[in-house]
């Protein structure tokens, strides 16, 4: 009788007879690990207890070295077997008593069907469609001659370790089937770890992957069937029954949960109670009806993944509800079993061991051989069909599955087991730093969807040094090329709100006069023409340990057209006339700040705009008006013990990857941050803005001048610009600059270039601050410089001089510049902002060569205004910003930085 189902009868037998026998717990002296038949909860516990410490231990290890999650659920098996932790005196027989094993596999044997539901799931028919006929022949490469050298290897290894009782083309088929198999949830994470999925090599590998992963799960079902059937026309009875069955659930149960989907709304807001309802039924219905007919139960819960419609993102829905009891439950107990089973101590003279290392040798030349060759003759260079090869020699979980079934089968011998167990665990654990090696992310080749060649990213790395022609200078000081980030709904509005102001419209410098302020003109057009706005919409979403979100990364070509945040910006894009470019990208939390930066690059981006919401426990109004405060958190004794921060909220972890944004950009950044005094957008006031930018010096300032002037080209924004001065004076006066001409001629953006070298943080986990290097004399002075060259650029320029661009004077007679000296610089910026209505502020961070240190005053303001957890704010905004969110009186601002370039 199939497995399944026979374990099933005979642990229900022993459940009835349980009875409530009123024994005592740990408080009268029992064992708690003792063994009982009618109550095996207890031990239950212990034993999945165990498994999860172990595999969660070794995952943290095994995790940094980039290696998947399988390999360490495999090692914890197999450390607590007879290999390691079995040779305890007493702990098996505590821990994992031989006669508890049924009850732990039964769970096992749950959670394994329900991860093949999963698998299921991840097939997606439209991914084979995508180069067909290539990953075609890359699959087929990849399976004949595997299946070839494991049927030859089967001879020796069937004479020297197989008992003559098993029929040798048993075994011979099980090989083939172990040496062909390609672990497709494996290959799925390593290709979105290494961003590949958007390169040619990645379509090609995914794709084949799919073929190959259907393909081997009919092998091994053949194989079962012949097994179990025993002759073989029961064998052909079996195969053709589950031929029947299978073409039942593609032709008939696919149309009708497709159409129950839709009637119940499941494609459009994700599957309700009922349709989950009927998908279990559906899971379990087909897992008992295939282990019955002579085939195991795993490939019905395989077809019930499968034919569960795709529509709407249901199939990704259903695998978020499912995958967590799977991979943190489920996985660890089959694969813990599976290590119970492996005895490396077995593999005990040369003879064994030359056959481990021949098996292991021939598994991955099989693989690797074939897919490369196959992938040289459809075209690839040597590089790229080598890290085809490379990839889908990769053998993970699956394979571990079929050798299982094997030997639960008698097809194995232990000592046969565990020598394959071992080359699985081995080419698994080599295919990431071997594609690393292969595949380095300079000679990648990206996809293209048109009829453009492809192109390397060395490639598109040199198009930002033509671009930078078209970038800022003396006379033209707008950004019109820009990357925004997308990445959480909160933080549309800041996204919109800040693209609108940045791109708001320019006229065409070349079709405009100049009109002086006399009334006169100058017929003559000017040399300078206005570039097109473009704006490159990226979209975030972080790639975590789940199934579903390595799902949605082989889905990223349809996703981006379905992506909500994406449509809501395309929207506003053409509502604003606003020519958007869309991208969306999935990576790990720690590769998000470094994605931004390149993008930026490729793109030749030349601000990088981003959204931050400052953590905030909550806001109250005081009796003078509406005014930010923070409430104290509560006092956890244990932080004070372990060190752990107080703000985990996602605010805080957001700043985390706003200061590696600005730790390893290459490109200026323009940070929007909203305080909670949402910026109105013109009630009252006709749309108007009034902007302030206290300048105080330095890279960040300069910027964050030059960025006020843009803003400004717009009619309905002026500005107010006054450069803050730390002196000890008896009364404090605002006063105009007197119009000075400066005779110093040059850009001032390359007398930045020496000092914007700095050093970075090396990780951005906790709150670590942006450090750069330190400043020596000559950087300052060359600083310093550049501040006087800017502000008589911009404060001294005289209006009436024909020369000045028609939008830059239009936008300079719209700012008023002012000087301000002041013993508390940050008190005085902060009073002469208030003096305005529904003011944004702009201003630099000034991590970087900042003139003016306001550590001691930014203290006082904190304390006036009793905030508490200011310290993440401060690390990410830097001391300026800090005190007016501290003080709040910004509806908004925005926060600039200046690229910080490395110098050769």
């Amino acid at each position: 009788m199939p497995e399944f189902s026979d374990t099933i009868i005979r642990l229900f037998d022993g459940l009835k007879k349980r009875q409530a026998t009123g024994e005592g717990g740990l408080l009268t002296g029992s064992d708690p690990s003792a063994f009982n038949v009618s109550d095996p909860l207890r031990l239950w516990i212990i034993q999945v207890g165990v498994i999860i410490m172990m595999a969660q231990l070794l995952s943290l290890g095994l995790g940094r070295m980039k290696q998947p999650k399988v390999i360490a659920e495999v090692l914890g098996g197999i450390l607590l077997g007879p290999t390691a932790f079995g040779r305890i005196p007493g702990f098996t027989q505590h821990i994992f008593p031989p006669q508890s094993l049924p009850y732990l596999s039964l769970v096992a044997n749950i959670g394994l069907c329900l991860f093949l539901f999963i698998v299921g799931l991840e097939i997606d028919a439209s991914i084979i469609k995508r180069n067909a006929r290539m990953s075609a022949i890359v699959s087929l490469a990849g399976m004949a001659l595997p299946f070839g050298l494991g049927s030859a290897l089967s001879v020796p290894l069937y004479h020297q370790f197989i008992d003559p009782s098993i029929q040798f083309t048993y075994f011979m088929l099980f090989t083939g089937v172990a040496y062909s198999i390609t672990a497709f949830p494996v290959l799925c994470r390593i290709l979105t770890e290494l961003k590949l999925l958007d390169t040619t090599v990645g379509i090609v590998v995914l794709s084949a992957g799919v073929g190959n992963d259907v393909v081997g799960w009919t092998l091994l079902a053949l194989s079962v069937a012949l097994v179990n059937a025993g002759s073989g026309l029961a064998a052909l009875w079996v195969l053709l029954t589950c031929v029947a069955f299978t073409m039942f659930l593609l032709l008939v149960v696919k149309r009708v949960m497709l159409w129950l989907a839709r009637a119940t709304g499941s494609t459009d807001n994700g599957p309700t109670m009922f349709y989950m309802t009927v998908v279990m039924i559906l899971l379990w219905a087909c897992a008992f009806f295939t282990d019955i007919v002579g085939v195991n139960a795993i490939f019905g819960a395989f077809l019930a993944g499968i034919i569960v419609p795709r529509e709407g993102g249901l199939a990704i829905a259903l695998t978020e509800k499912l995958e967590d009891m799977v991979s943190i439950i489920f996985l660890p107990l089959y694969f813990t079993l599976s290590g119970l089973n492996t005895d490396l101590g077995l593999l005990d003279n040369g003879i064994t061991w030359a056959f481990t290392i021949a098996i292991a040798c021939l598994a991955f030349l099989g693989k690797f051989g074939g897919c490369t060759i196959a992938s040289r003759l459809s075209g690839f260079s040597w590089r790229e069909a080598s890290t085809i090869g490379a990839l889908m020699s990769c053998k993970g979980l699956v394979e571990l599955i079929v050798l299982n079934v094997g030997l639960s089968a008698g097809i194995l011998s232990p000592r046969v087991f565990s020598m394959f167990v071992l080359e699985a665990l081995t080419l698994t654990f080599m295919t990431t730093p071997l594609v690393t090696a292969l595949y380095p992310p300079e000679r990648r080749v990206i996809a293209t969807s048109g009829g453009a060649p492809p192109q390397t990213r060395d490639e598109e790395d040199h198009d930002f040094d033509a671009d930078k022609k078209s970038l800022v200078n003396e006379e033209q000081p707008w950004r019109y090329r820009f990357t925004v980030i997308l990445d959480k709904l909160e933080h549309m509005p800041c996204m919109m709100a800040l693209t609108q102001l940045a791109c708001a419209p320019v006229p065409d410098i070349s079709l405009t006069t100049v009109v002086s302020m006399s009334g006169a003109s100058d017929p003559a057009p000017l040399k300078h023409k206005t570039p097109e706005v473009s704006i490159s919409a990226l979209r975030l979403i972080e790639l975590s340990d789940r199934t579903s979100a390595v799902m949605k990364s082989s889905t990223a070509d349809t996703l981006i057209h379905t992506d909500p945040l994406l449509g809501i910006f395309r929207m506003f894009g053409e509502l604003n006339d606003l020519p958007v470019s869309t991208s969306l990208t999935i990576v790990p939390y720690d590769d998000l700040a470094c994605n931004v930066a390149d993008h930026a690059k490729r793109n030749a981006s030349q601000l990088i705009l981003l959204p931050w919401l400052p953590p905030c426990a909550s806001t109250a109004e005081t009796n003078e008006g509406a005014m930010l405060r923070r409430e104290k958190f509560d006092h956890n004794p244990f932080e004070a013990i372990f060190g752990t921060s107080r703000d985990k909220s996602a605010s805080a972890i957001h700043s985390q990857f706003v200061r590696g944004v600005f730790a390893q950009s290459e490109t200026d950044v323009a940070l929007f941050v909203d305080p909670g005094n949402h910026l109105n957008t013109g009630a009252g006031t006709g749309g108007s803005y009034h902007i302030f930018l206290p300048f105080f010096g330095g890279p960040d300032d300069r910027l964050a001048l030059e960025f006020v002037v843009q803003l400004c080209a717009n009619p309905k924004i002026n500005a107010t610009v006054v450069k803050m001065e730390k002196r000890e004076i008896e009364n404090t006066q605002v006063e105009r600059p007197p119009t000075a001409h400066s005779d110093i001629k040059g850009d001032t953006n390359s007398l930045a270039l020496p000092y914007q070298h700095g050093l970075t943080i090396s990780s951005i986990t906790g709150f670590p601050d942006t450090a750069y290097g330190q400043a020596t004399t000559q950087m300052r002075m060359q600083s310093q410089t550049a501040d006087s060259m800017i502000w008589s650029q911009y404060a001294g320029r005289n209006l009436s001089d024909s020369g000045i661009p028609g939008p830059l004077r239009a936008a300079l007679s719209r700012i008023d510049f002012a000087n301000l000296a002041s013993p508390v610089p940050l008190h005085a910026a902060i009073q002469r902002a208030s003096m305005c209505q529904r003011v944004l502020v702009v201003t630099g961070r000034s991590k970087r060569l900042a003139v003016e240190d306001h550590h001691a005053e930014l203290k006082d303001l904190v304390e006036e205004h009793r905030v508490v957890g200011h310290e993440a704010m401060n690390k990410t905004i830097g001391d300026v910003a800090t005190a007016f969110v501290v003080s709040g009186c910004a509806s908004a601002m925005v926060v600039l930085q200046a690229a910080n370039v490395r110098m050769e």
